[in-house]
């Protein structure tokens, strides 16, 4: 066989065994990378190793490094305190408000945002009578919405992606317009379910609910105190990184990194702490999938892919194909590594120029991202983690119910919006 036919099985080799045994994507794309690279094309480990993603990765280490201390100290806890606050007793806008925070810190580059509100925001809903499936929508959705701001996770592996790839970024409208479809999808969700009671509230038995510390499985909210010094330290470096990275445009990662190593000066066991909530998992499956994607570059089948979809005749059926294909993958599989994988094979089609790459990218961010309510997914997990076990399969089948729809109506709808009028301007 070729080595194309030969890259594109070893991909799909790798996604059955990461839905399926729940491998990471990422190891096992160094392995196959070595495996393809060394028999087929005759690559040595330095040229193999060479796409490695060095700057992405400082970039994520760096990020997940800081938010470790806001995660472990409280300064979390002290932002969701006195947002809540600010509501009082208007519980009708409780879950608005815990969708603005959820956006807020993922787009901050709080990678796990929604382990860290999930529990908050659930055991609010119980206490307050407010139906548990709406309120954990919305944490999806307020995730979602703000994954793909120019300092986030997704952000900054996207829009560093085309830039090596030579294609025009745009940060904006990366961020804006999911953010824009997400808010759309939780008014819809937060109109149709929040006068509906769920069974837990029609009098089932109380269940056992998953709470914690200010590690990240916090149970209430009731911490609304004046910060600690800790905390207080945390939060301004949050907002310096912020400062220097979107104004005075500084790397994120090395910002990122040298604000944790104050902190960790001021507070050396805060710093050993944080060290260990830097999401190894993630930095493996993100270097690893683009150094398997490195490796497929030069078997050539990023090229012999997308002649496939340049001989659709119409450019727009190609990539709504595409997002589909990302949509439905991501509901089992990682989001960012479908997004790497789809936004390689599409480079050549898009460097064509008959698709808009500002609109095809955001269009295929929403599309993957869309149906991470999946109970296959992180973020899926998460909620059933933190329902008790009186309505968990309610909620599970609800769930699925949802992760359907979004497979079947998140990719349309990211087409019509983003695609099309980016790509009819162009004509």
């Amino acid at each position: 066989m070729s080595p194309e036919i030969v890259s594109i099985l070893l991909l799909a080799v790798m996604f059955a065994f990461a839905t399926w045994r729940g491998v990471n994507m990422g190891i096992l794309g160094f392995v196959a990378a070595f495996a393809l690279g060394s028999s087929m094309l005759g690559m040595d480990v330095k040229e193999i190793w060479a796409g490695f993603p060095v700057d992405l990765f400082v970039s994520l280490l760096g990020l997940t490094f800081l938010f470790g201390f806001a995660q472990n100290n409280g300064a979390i806890e002290v932002l969701v305190g006195a947002c809540m606050k600010v509501i009082g007793r208007r519980h009708q806008f409780a879950p608005w408000i815990f969708f603005l925070l959820t956006a807020a810190l993922i787009a901050s580059g709080a990678l796990f945002a929604v382990a860290i509100i999930t529990p908050l925001a659930l055991s609010f809903a119980r206490r307050n009578r407010i139906n548990q499936l709406m309120m954990g929508l919305l944490v999806v959705h307020g995730a979602l919405a703000g994954a793909f701001s120019p300092i986030s996770v997704y952000g900054v592996f996207i829009n560093g992606y085309l830039a090596k790839q030579g294609l025009p970024t745009a940060p904006v409208v990366l961020f804006v317009i999911p953010f824009v479809l997400n808010v759309l999808f939780a008014l819809v969700t937060w109109f149709v379910l929040r006068g509906r009671d769920d069974p837990e509230m029609a009098g089932q038995a109380a269940p056992t609910v998953v709470t914690g510390t200010s590690s990240g499985a916090i149970g209430t909210v009731t911490r609304v105190g004046r910060p600690n010094r800790s905390q207080t330290l945390t939060l301004v470096g949050l907002a310096v990184m912020v400062v220097l990275v979107l104004i005075v445009n500084l790397n994120i990662g090395v910002v990122c990194l040298g604000i944790g190593i104050v902190l960790a000066c001021i507070s050396p066991d805060e710093g050993a702490q944080a060290l260990k909530r830097v999401s190894w998992s993630v930095l493996v499956l993100i270097t690893g999938v683009l150094t398997y994607i490195a490796v497929l570059e030069s078997a050539g089948t990023v090229e012999w892919v997308s002649g496939g979809i340049q001989a659709i005749a119409i450019p727009l059926v190609a990539a709504l194909l595409l997002f589909y294909l990302a949509g439905f993958v991501s509901a089992l599989a990682s989001s960012l590594g479908i997004i790497g994988v789809v936004i390689a094979l599409a480079v050549p089609f898009l460097q064509q120029g008959q698709v808009s790459v500002a609109g095809f990218v955001a269009a295929l961010a929403f599309s993957a991202t869309i149906v991470d309510i999946s109970p296959f997914s992180t973020n899926g997990a998460m909620l059933l983690a933190n329902v008790g076990e009186s309505i968990r399969d309610w909620y599970y089948r609800r769930m699925l119910i949802y992760a359907g729809l979004m497979c079947l109506v998140g990719p349309a709808v990211g087409w019509v919006v983003a695609a099309v009028p980016t790509w009819a301007g162009m004509r």
